[in-house]
């Protein structure tokens, strides 16, 4: 026996939670898109810094830092919104100092190279209207540090 008081109440449950829900699954997809960003900007810093690392001088340690970042990112098919930037620095015996600086420092001395990326991450096309103040992007930021061979001759 239906009773006419909870006629249509089903109706009334769903126009209440369907935004909730919608909303719910937006703020997953922001959620995912900047895990699978932040992943793919770590593996970039961590090949930019490699790739730096064993190159012989300054100039062509940034090239093939830049080089090897934007493989990575093309490789995990990361679509940043600007263009991804890359910091450089370096440290010699432990002391932090310049990029060039770490290249030119004595052969056995302890130094390092450390790259930082940094890429903006779209959300546009997950933005609705019923979620205002969302963001509409992210900066996602990883750096890594790389020990430069002691014993190898630098320029």
């Amino acid at each position: 026996m239906n009773r006419p008081a909870e006629r249509g109440s089903v109706s009334i449950e769903v126009a209440v939670l369907a935004p909730a829900f919608i909303a719910l699954m937006v703020l997953a997809g922001v959620a995912g898109r900047s895990a699978v960003a932040a992943e793919a900007i770590d593996a970039a810093a961590h090949d930019a810094a490699r790739a730096a690392s064993i190159s012989r001088d300054a100039s062509t340690a940034r090239a093939q830092a830049r080089e090897a970042a934007r493989n990575q990112l093309d490789w995990r098919g990361l679509a940043c919104t600007n263009t991804p930037t890359l910091t450089f620095t370096g440290s010699v015996q432990g002391r932090a100092t310049s990029f060039d600086d770490a290249f030119r420092s004595p052969v056995g001395q302890d130094a390092t190279v450390t790259i930082q990326v940094a890429c903006r991450v779209s959300f546009r096309d997950l933005r609705l209207g019923a979620l205002p103040g969302m963001p509409t992007d992210n900066r996602v930021v990883a750096s890594f540090t790389s020990p430069l061979d002691r014993y190898r001759s630098r320029r």
